[in-house]
């Protein structure tokens, strides 16, 4: 397994303080984005316009399951600034914690949108990178002969290295030379993320994603399971049929899925802590600011939910307004729901683009355990 240096951001993904403002929610230690796949869409549209560098992640399971050992690929979804879901397990996970997920939004059905151009008039320019042998070239042949939404500037197979290697001058250049508006990256789901994520500064498109089994669809390798097997959640029965191999990973990520249930999901749903979430929604959420000799004290008492986050962006702005650093007291804090986790990994994110940590103190014993069942104890952890 490769070992990664983890980069912070030294140019902001979107606009400030736009990310706080996102419908984000944590979801086993994961953000999610509570959005469909028209505004999906425009949000990529409205990027390539401004030219602001963003970055889209579609976690599924194998991203889910991935991101829990992997902290260079987690980081690369902390660091997204739209995260999707691709996947019906994920979905059916989101909801019974909670999360009123709108659907799935697969990277494929996204590429689709913007190859038949349906979101906007204007012609996108695409680089392809990655898919098997000659892949990306056909594809890209295929979009400028066929496609009303997309333009192929580019492609490029960069083989089977490491993410080193696949950075490397000659290959950087090779793709910013093309100056395309959005990056496609077809590699596996671990090594895209990490490559997306160790080159974010190096890159030059607008918009990147990793699409990953798209290339094998849209150059008709393999076929995409049909549309009911997709909104059942039985798309891996058929993607095993149409590629044995993958059956090794499926399994592997069920077995793990089915741990995360039986460890984290029953306790959430089953214990007393979701009881009161539930029983909470109503109750309020005081935060206080006060100024210490070397930083600001930000003190939370009461519910941390959804039906507080409005109160907590107003309040986060202005602290991030003055520029000071701060520490958030959970001393007080009785509950948190994935609403309150996402708005969280949010505040992380743009602590993150200045090269500042979240940093947490006073948190109890069983609120601890609430952090660890939901995804989030590294959040606890010193420089996160």
């Amino acid at each position: 397994m490769e070992t990664l240096r983890i980069r912070s951001f030294v140019e902001p993904m979107t606009p400030s303080y736009e990310d706080l403002s996102r419908e984000v929610f944590g979801v086993l230690g994961i953000p999610i984005d509570n959005i469909g796949l028209v505004e999906s869409v425009q949000r990529l549209h409205t990027a390539v316009e401004r030219g602001v560098p963003f970055l889209l992640s579609t976690p599924n399971v194998n991203f889910l399951i991935s991101s829990q050992t992997d902290e260079a690929f987690r980081e690369s979804l902390l660091s997204s600034d739209l995260c999707t879901v691709d996947g019906m397990p994920v979905v059916w996970l989101a909801r019974l914690l909670g999360v009123p997920v709108k659907g799935r939004v697969s990277g494929a059905d996204i590429f689709n949108d913007l190859k038949f151009g349906r979101s906007t008039t204007q012609r996108r320019s695409i680089f392809l990178f990655g898919g098997a042998d000659e892949a990306a070239a056909n594809v890209g042949k295929t979009l400028n002969s066929d496609s009303m939404g997309l333009k192929c500037v580019g492609s490029f197979n960069p083989g089977f290295g490491s993410v080193e290697e696949m950075s490397q001058t000659a290959v950087m250049d090779r793709v910013n030379t093309a100056q395309a508006d959005i990056l496609g990256v077809f590699l596996t789901a671990r090594k895209a993320q990490n490559w997306l994520l160790y080159n974010h500064n190096r890159l030059t498109a607008t918009v990147r994603a990793q699409f990953g089994a798209t290339i094998n669809f849209e150059s008709g390798k393999v076929r995409r399971a049909p549309a009911l097997l997709r909104r059942i959640g039985f798309e891996w029965l058929w993607r095993i049929k149409e590629e044995p191999h993958l059956w090794r990973r499926y399994g592997a990520d069920g077995l793990s899925l089915l741990r995360i249930v039986v460890t984290r999901v029953l306790p959430l749903v089953l214990g007393r802590h979701w009881r009161h979430i539930v029983s909470s929604k109503a109750s309020d959420l005081t935060i206080t600011i006060e100024n210490d000799v070397n930083m600001i004290r930000v003190s939370l008492s009461g519910s941390a939910t959804e039906a507080h986050v409005a109160k907590a962006i107003t309040c986060f702005e202005r602290l991030f307004d003055q520029g000071n650093p701060f520490v958030v007291d959970m001393a007080e804090v009785r509950a948190v729901d994935p609403r309150f986790f996402g708005f969280l990994l949010m505040v992380r994110k743009e602590l993150r683009k200045r090269n500042e940590t979240l940093a947490f103190y006073r948190v109890s014993p069983a609120l601890r355990r609430i952090f660890r069942l939901n995804g989030f104890d590294f959040l606890l952890q010193p420089n996160r």
